[in-house]
Protein backbone atom coordinates (compact mmCIF):
# COMPACT_ATOMS: atom_id res chain seq x y z
CA UNK A 1 0.00 0.00 0.00
CA UNK A 2 1.35 3.42 -0.87
CA UNK A 3 2.19 6.14 1.60
CA UNK A 4 -0.67 8.19 3.01
CA UNK A 5 0.78 11.34 1.52
CA UNK A 6 0.68 9.81 -1.94
CA UNK A 7 -2.95 8.77 -1.46
CA UNK A 8 -3.83 12.31 -0.40
CA UNK A 9 -2.09 13.68 -3.48
CA UNK A 10 -4.22 11.42 -5.64
CA UNK A 11 -7.38 12.69 -3.97
CA UNK A 12 -6.31 16.24 -4.70
CA UNK A 13 -5.68 15.17 -8.30
CA UNK A 14 -9.26 13.96 -8.60
CA UNK A 15 -10.56 17.27 -7.30
CA UNK A 16 -8.35 19.08 -9.78
CA UNK A 17 -10.01 17.25 -12.65
CA UNK A 18 -13.36 18.75 -11.67
CA UNK A 19 -14.89 15.74 -9.96
CA UNK A 20 -17.34 17.04 -7.42
CA UNK A 21 -18.34 13.85 -5.60
CA UNK A 22 -16.96 13.44 -2.09
CA UNK A 23 -14.16 10.95 -1.57
CA UNK A 24 -13.57 9.30 1.80
CA UNK A 25 -10.26 7.68 0.88
CA UNK A 26 -8.16 6.71 -2.11
CA UNK A 27 -5.33 4.19 -2.07
CA UNK A 28 -3.20 2.71 -4.84
CA UNK A 29 -2.05 -0.90 -4.46
CA UNK A 30 0.80 -2.32 -6.54
CA UNK A 31 3.91 -0.94 -8.24
CA UNK A 32 4.63 2.76 -8.51
CA UNK A 33 5.02 2.69 -12.27
CA UNK A 34 2.50 0.09 -13.46
CA UNK A 35 1.90 -0.74 -17.09
CA UNK A 36 -1.84 -1.00 -16.38
CA UNK A 37 -4.17 0.34 -13.70
CA UNK A 38 -7.53 -1.09 -12.63
CA UNK A 39 -9.70 1.67 -11.16
CA UNK A 40 -12.28 0.67 -8.56
CA UNK A 41 -14.87 2.76 -6.73
CA UNK A 42 -16.29 1.16 -3.62
CA UNK A 43 -18.24 1.76 -0.44
CA UNK A 44 -15.98 -0.71 1.41
CA UNK A 45 -13.18 0.49 3.67
CA UNK A 46 -9.76 0.15 2.06
CA UNK A 47 -8.28 -1.76 4.99
CA UNK A 48 -10.99 -4.40 4.70
CA UNK A 49 -10.42 -4.90 0.99
CA UNK A 50 -6.64 -4.64 1.06
CA UNK A 51 -6.03 -8.41 1.43
CA UNK A 52 -8.48 -9.16 -1.38
CA UNK A 53 -6.80 -6.66 -3.70
CA UNK A 54 -3.31 -7.82 -2.79
CA UNK A 55 -4.30 -11.41 -3.57
CA UNK A 56 -5.60 -10.27 -6.96
CA UNK A 57 -2.28 -8.57 -7.71
CA UNK A 58 -0.24 -11.70 -7.03
CA UNK A 59 1.17 -12.84 -10.37
CA UNK A 60 0.40 -9.42 -11.93
CA UNK A 61 3.60 -7.44 -11.25
CA UNK A 62 2.81 -4.79 -13.86
CA UNK A 63 -0.72 -4.03 -12.59
CA UNK A 64 -1.89 -1.59 -9.93
CA UNK A 65 -5.33 -1.15 -8.39
CA UNK A 66 -6.51 2.42 -7.82
CA UNK A 67 -9.13 2.07 -5.07
CA UNK A 68 -11.49 4.97 -4.29
CA UNK A 69 -13.79 4.87 -1.27
CA UNK A 70 -17.04 6.85 -1.21
CA UNK A 71 -20.41 6.62 0.47
CA UNK A 72 -23.15 4.86 -1.47
CA UNK A 73 -24.82 8.20 -2.21
CA UNK A 74 -21.57 9.74 -3.45
CA UNK A 75 -20.77 6.64 -5.50
CA UNK A 76 -24.16 7.03 -7.17
CA UNK A 77 -23.43 10.68 -7.82
CA UNK A 78 -20.01 9.92 -9.33
CA UNK A 79 -21.21 7.21 -11.69
CA UNK A 80 -24.80 8.22 -12.49
CA UNK A 81 -24.61 12.01 -12.48
CA UNK A 82 -20.99 12.95 -13.13
CA UNK A 83 -19.97 10.12 -15.43
CA UNK A 84 -16.64 9.55 -13.69
CA UNK A 85 -14.79 6.70 -15.38
CA UNK A 86 -14.02 3.58 -13.34
CA UNK A 87 -13.50 -0.05 -14.28
CA UNK A 88 -15.36 -1.74 -11.43
CA UNK A 89 -18.12 -0.48 -9.14
CA UNK A 90 -18.59 -2.16 -5.73
CA UNK A 91 -21.30 -1.28 -3.24
CA UNK A 92 -23.29 -2.51 -0.27
CA UNK A 93 -26.36 -0.52 -1.44
CA UNK A 94 -28.05 -3.18 -3.56
CA UNK A 95 -30.91 -0.95 -4.62
CA UNK A 96 -28.61 1.75 -5.98
CA UNK A 97 -26.47 -0.85 -7.75
CA UNK A 98 -29.61 -2.27 -9.33
CA UNK A 99 -30.60 1.18 -10.58
CA UNK A 100 -27.15 1.79 -12.06
CA UNK A 101 -27.38 -1.50 -13.96
CA UNK A 102 -30.97 -0.83 -15.01
CA UNK A 103 -30.01 2.62 -16.30
CA UNK A 104 -27.27 1.23 -18.54
CA UNK A 105 -24.09 1.95 -16.59
CA UNK A 106 -22.84 -1.67 -16.56
CA UNK A 107 -21.54 -3.99 -19.24
CA UNK A 108 -22.51 -7.64 -19.51
CA UNK A 109 -20.04 -10.32 -18.51
CA UNK A 110 -20.23 -14.09 -18.30
CA UNK A 111 -17.60 -16.64 -17.35
CA UNK A 112 -17.48 -20.09 -15.86
CA UNK A 113 -17.06 -18.42 -12.47
CA UNK A 114 -20.05 -16.09 -12.75
CA UNK A 115 -22.23 -18.81 -14.27
CA UNK A 116 -21.56 -20.94 -11.17
CA UNK A 117 -23.33 -18.32 -9.05
CA UNK A 118 -26.82 -19.17 -7.78
CA UNK A 119 -29.51 -17.37 -9.80
CA UNK A 120 -30.28 -15.09 -6.86
CA UNK A 121 -26.62 -13.96 -6.68
CA UNK A 122 -26.48 -12.42 -10.18
CA UNK A 123 -28.78 -10.23 -12.23
CA UNK A 124 -28.90 -9.83 -16.02
CA UNK A 125 -25.27 -11.04 -16.34
CA UNK A 126 -24.34 -7.57 -15.16
CA UNK A 127 -24.50 -7.51 -11.35
CA UNK A 128 -22.72 -10.09 -9.20
CA UNK A 129 -22.89 -10.77 -5.47
CA UNK A 130 -19.61 -11.63 -3.79
CA UNK A 131 -20.48 -11.52 -0.08
CA UNK A 132 -23.46 -12.09 2.21
CA UNK A 133 -23.36 -9.75 5.20
CA UNK A 134 -25.93 -9.50 7.98
CA UNK A 135 -27.38 -6.41 9.56
CA UNK A 136 -26.46 -6.90 13.21
CA UNK A 137 -27.13 -5.24 16.55
CA UNK A 138 -23.94 -4.39 18.41
CA UNK A 139 -24.24 -4.19 22.20
CA UNK A 140 -21.71 -2.67 24.60
CA UNK A 141 -20.57 -5.29 27.11
CA UNK A 142 -20.20 -2.59 29.74
CA UNK A 143 -23.67 -1.15 29.17
CA UNK A 144 -25.29 -4.60 29.24
CA UNK A 145 -23.37 -5.94 32.21
CA UNK A 146 -25.77 -7.74 34.55
CA UNK A 147 -28.56 -7.81 31.95
CA UNK A 148 -29.91 -10.73 29.99
CA UNK A 149 -29.11 -10.00 26.37
CA UNK A 150 -32.19 -9.47 24.19
CA UNK A 151 -32.66 -12.18 21.57
CA UNK A 152 -35.24 -10.45 19.36
CA UNK A 153 -36.25 -6.94 18.34
CA UNK A 154 -39.26 -7.18 20.63
CA UNK A 155 -36.95 -8.12 23.49
CA UNK A 156 -34.81 -5.08 22.74
CA UNK A 157 -37.89 -2.84 22.68
CA UNK A 158 -39.04 -4.13 26.07
CA UNK A 159 -35.59 -3.66 27.59
CA UNK A 160 -35.22 -0.08 26.36
CA UNK A 161 -38.72 0.80 27.55
CA UNK A 162 -38.02 -0.69 30.98
CA UNK A 163 -34.70 1.12 31.48
CA UNK A 164 -34.79 4.41 29.56
CA UNK A 165 -32.19 5.98 31.86
CA UNK A 166 -29.65 3.38 30.74
CA UNK A 167 -30.22 4.00 27.04
CA UNK A 168 -31.20 7.67 26.67
CA UNK A 169 -28.82 9.29 24.19
CA UNK A 170 -26.85 6.06 23.89
CA UNK A 171 -28.59 4.33 20.98
CA UNK A 172 -27.20 4.62 17.47
CA UNK A 173 -28.54 3.77 14.03
CA UNK A 174 -28.25 4.96 10.44
CA UNK A 175 -29.53 8.31 9.28
CA UNK A 176 -31.56 6.98 6.36
CA UNK A 177 -31.64 10.45 4.80
CA UNK A 178 -27.89 10.23 4.21
CA UNK A 179 -26.96 6.55 4.13
CA UNK A 180 -27.93 4.46 1.13
CA UNK A 181 -27.24 1.23 3.01
CA UNK A 182 -29.14 2.48 6.05
CA UNK A 183 -32.13 3.30 3.85
CA UNK A 184 -31.95 -0.14 2.24
CA UNK A 185 -31.85 -1.91 5.61
CA UNK A 186 -34.69 0.22 6.97
CA UNK A 187 -37.01 -0.37 4.01
CA UNK A 188 -36.31 -4.10 4.09
CA UNK A 189 -36.98 -4.24 7.85
CA UNK A 190 -40.25 -2.37 7.36
CA UNK A 191 -41.28 -4.80 4.61
CA UNK A 192 -40.58 -7.76 6.85
CA UNK A 193 -42.18 -6.71 10.13
CA UNK A 194 -44.15 -3.90 11.77
CA UNK A 195 -41.75 -4.28 14.69
CA UNK A 196 -39.42 -1.93 12.82
CA UNK A 197 -41.74 1.02 13.36
CA UNK A 198 -42.25 0.26 17.06
CA UNK A 199 -38.51 -0.02 17.49
CA UNK A 200 -37.99 3.26 15.63
CA UNK A 201 -40.46 5.02 17.92
CA UNK A 202 -38.68 3.70 21.02
CA UNK A 203 -35.27 4.74 19.68
CA UNK A 204 -36.68 8.15 18.76
CA UNK A 205 -38.06 8.63 22.28
CA UNK A 206 -34.56 7.84 23.60
CA UNK A 207 -33.06 10.51 21.33
CA UNK A 208 -31.16 8.04 19.18
CA UNK A 209 -27.97 9.31 17.58
CA UNK A 210 -27.89 9.08 13.80
CA UNK A 211 -24.87 8.02 11.77
CA UNK A 212 -23.71 7.72 8.18
CA UNK A 213 -21.62 4.62 8.59
CA UNK A 214 -21.28 1.32 10.43
CA UNK A 215 -17.66 1.97 11.39
CA UNK A 216 -18.47 5.13 13.35
CA UNK A 217 -21.29 3.40 15.22
CA UNK A 218 -19.07 0.47 16.14
CA UNK A 219 -16.34 2.89 17.30
CA UNK A 220 -18.79 4.53 19.69
CA UNK A 221 -20.10 1.22 21.03
CA UNK A 222 -16.56 -0.03 21.59
CA UNK A 223 -15.65 3.16 23.47
CA UNK A 224 -18.77 2.96 25.63
CA UNK A 225 -20.24 6.16 24.23
CA UNK A 226 -23.13 4.13 22.82
CA UNK A 227 -24.91 1.30 24.60
CA UNK A 228 -26.01 -0.24 21.30
CA UNK A 229 -26.05 0.29 17.55
CA UNK A 230 -28.85 -1.06 15.38
CA UNK A 231 -28.45 -2.47 11.86
CA UNK A 232 -24.69 -2.13 11.54
CA UNK A 233 -22.79 -4.34 9.13
CA UNK A 234 -22.01 -7.50 11.03
CA UNK A 235 -18.91 -8.13 8.88
CA UNK A 236 -17.38 -4.84 10.04
CA UNK A 237 -18.10 -5.61 13.70
CA UNK A 238 -16.81 -9.15 13.42
CA UNK A 239 -13.53 -8.02 11.92
CA UNK A 240 -12.67 -5.53 14.67
CA UNK A 241 -9.60 -6.01 16.81
CA UNK A 242 -11.55 -4.60 19.79
CA UNK A 243 -14.58 -6.87 19.40
CA UNK A 244 -14.17 -8.08 23.00
CA UNK A 245 -15.77 -4.74 23.98
CA UNK A 246 -19.14 -5.66 22.50
CA UNK A 247 -21.60 -8.43 21.70
CA UNK A 248 -22.76 -9.00 18.11
CA UNK A 249 -26.43 -9.95 18.07
CA UNK A 250 -28.12 -11.61 15.10
CA UNK A 251 -31.75 -11.34 16.27
CA UNK A 252 -33.74 -14.55 16.29
CA UNK A 253 -36.91 -13.04 14.78
CA UNK A 254 -35.09 -12.38 11.50
CA UNK A 255 -31.71 -11.31 10.18
CA UNK A 256 -31.59 -9.05 7.15
CA UNK A 257 -28.75 -10.17 4.90
CA UNK A 258 -27.23 -7.80 2.36
CA UNK A 259 -25.41 -9.01 -0.75
CA UNK A 260 -22.40 -6.83 -1.54
CA UNK A 261 -22.34 -6.54 -5.32
CA UNK A 262 -20.01 -5.57 -8.15
CA UNK A 263 -20.33 -4.73 -11.83
CA UNK A 264 -18.05 -3.75 -14.69
CA UNK A 265 -18.58 -0.16 -15.76
CA UNK A 266 -19.86 0.23 -19.30
CA UNK A 267 -17.04 2.74 -20.05
CA UNK A 268 -14.27 0.67 -18.41
CA UNK A 269 -10.87 1.44 -19.97
CA UNK A 270 -9.54 -1.95 -18.79
CA UNK A 271 -12.41 -4.39 -19.37
CA UNK A 272 -10.28 -7.55 -19.35
CA UNK A 273 -8.71 -6.62 -16.02
CA UNK A 274 -12.18 -5.76 -14.71
CA UNK A 275 -13.44 -9.18 -15.78
CA UNK A 276 -10.53 -10.88 -14.01
CA UNK A 277 -11.26 -8.87 -10.87
CA UNK A 278 -14.94 -9.84 -10.93
CA UNK A 279 -13.95 -13.49 -11.23
CA UNK A 280 -11.52 -13.04 -8.34
CA UNK A 281 -14.20 -11.56 -6.08
CA UNK A 282 -16.79 -14.17 -6.97
CA UNK A 283 -14.46 -17.17 -6.80
CA UNK A 284 -13.52 -16.40 -3.20
CA UNK A 285 -16.82 -17.71 -1.88
CA UNK A 286 -19.10 -18.80 -4.67
CA UNK A 287 -17.29 -20.65 -7.44
CA UNK A 288 -17.90 -24.03 -5.83
CA UNK A 289 -21.64 -23.27 -5.74
CA UNK A 290 -21.88 -24.18 -2.05
CA UNK A 291 -23.76 -21.84 0.29
CA UNK A 292 -25.04 -22.89 3.69
CA UNK A 293 -28.30 -24.49 2.63
CA UNK A 294 -28.80 -21.62 0.21
CA UNK A 295 -28.72 -18.98 2.92
CA UNK A 296 -25.09 -18.37 3.87
CA UNK A 297 -21.86 -17.88 1.96
CA UNK A 298 -19.53 -20.82 2.15
CA UNK A 299 -16.54 -18.68 3.06
CA UNK A 300 -13.99 -21.43 2.32
CA UNK A 301 -12.98 -19.84 -0.97
CA UNK A 302 -12.78 -22.06 -4.03
CA UNK A 303 -9.42 -20.53 -4.91
CA UNK A 304 -7.94 -21.49 -1.56
CA UNK A 305 -7.56 -17.88 -0.38
CA UNK A 306 -9.94 -18.11 2.56
CA UNK A 307 -7.65 -15.97 4.74
CA UNK A 308 -8.09 -13.00 2.42
CA UNK A 309 -11.84 -12.89 3.09
CA UNK A 310 -11.78 -13.09 6.88
CA UNK A 311 -13.92 -9.98 7.23
CA UNK A 312 -16.54 -11.31 4.83
CA UNK A 313 -16.47 -14.99 5.82
CA UNK A 314 -20.06 -16.21 5.64
CA UNK A 315 -19.60 -19.27 7.86
CA UNK A 316 -21.14 -17.50 10.82
CA UNK A 317 -24.36 -17.08 8.81
CA UNK A 318 -25.36 -20.63 9.66
CA UNK A 319 -27.41 -20.08 12.80
CA UNK A 320 -29.70 -22.77 14.08
CA UNK A 321 -32.40 -20.40 15.29
CA UNK A 322 -32.29 -17.17 13.29
CA UNK A 323 -34.41 -16.63 10.19
CA UNK A 324 -32.21 -15.25 7.42
CA UNK A 325 -33.92 -12.76 5.10
CA UNK A 326 -31.63 -12.29 2.14
CA UNK A 327 -32.32 -9.13 0.16
CA UNK A 328 -33.06 -10.24 -3.39
CA UNK A 329 -31.50 -8.56 -6.39
CA UNK A 330 -33.80 -7.35 -9.12
CA UNK A 331 -36.19 -4.56 -10.12
CA UNK A 332 -38.20 -4.94 -6.91
CA UNK A 333 -35.35 -3.18 -5.10
CA UNK A 334 -36.09 0.01 -7.00
CA UNK A 335 -39.59 0.37 -5.56
CA UNK A 336 -38.39 2.46 -2.63
CA UNK A 337 -36.15 4.55 -4.90
CA UNK A 338 -39.25 6.10 -6.44
CA UNK A 339 -39.14 9.75 -5.46
CA UNK A 340 -42.59 9.82 -3.88
CA UNK A 341 -42.26 6.49 -2.09
CA UNK A 342 -38.89 7.50 -0.72
CA UNK A 343 -40.19 10.85 0.48
CA UNK A 344 -43.16 9.16 2.19
CA UNK A 345 -40.94 6.57 3.87
CA UNK A 346 -38.47 9.17 5.14
CA UNK A 347 -41.34 11.31 6.44
CA UNK A 348 -42.75 8.36 8.40
CA UNK A 349 -39.27 7.43 9.62
CA UNK A 350 -38.69 11.04 10.71
CA UNK A 351 -41.96 11.12 12.67
CA UNK A 352 -40.81 8.07 14.61
CA UNK A 353 -37.11 8.83 14.99
CA UNK A 354 -36.93 12.62 15.21
CA UNK A 355 -39.25 13.21 18.14
CA UNK A 356 -39.24 16.65 19.79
Amino acid sequence: MRAIAFALALICGLAGRGMAFEIENRVVFGPEDPARVLSVISTGDAELFAPIIQAFLQGRPDVAVDYTVASSAQLMRAVHEEGVVFDVVLSSAMDLQTKLVNDGFARAYSSGVTEALPDWARWRQHLFAFTEEPAAIVLSREAFEGLDLPRTRQGLIELMRAQPERFAGRVGTYDVRQSGLGYLFATQDARTSETFWRLSEVMGALKARLYCCSGQMIDDVASGELALAYNVLGSYARGRADRSAFHILLPEDFVTVMLRTAFIARTSPEPDLAEAFIDHLVARDWADGDSADGDGADGDGADGDSAESAFFDGNWLRPQEQVLRRIRMGPGLMVFLDRYKKAAFIEEWGSAMLQP
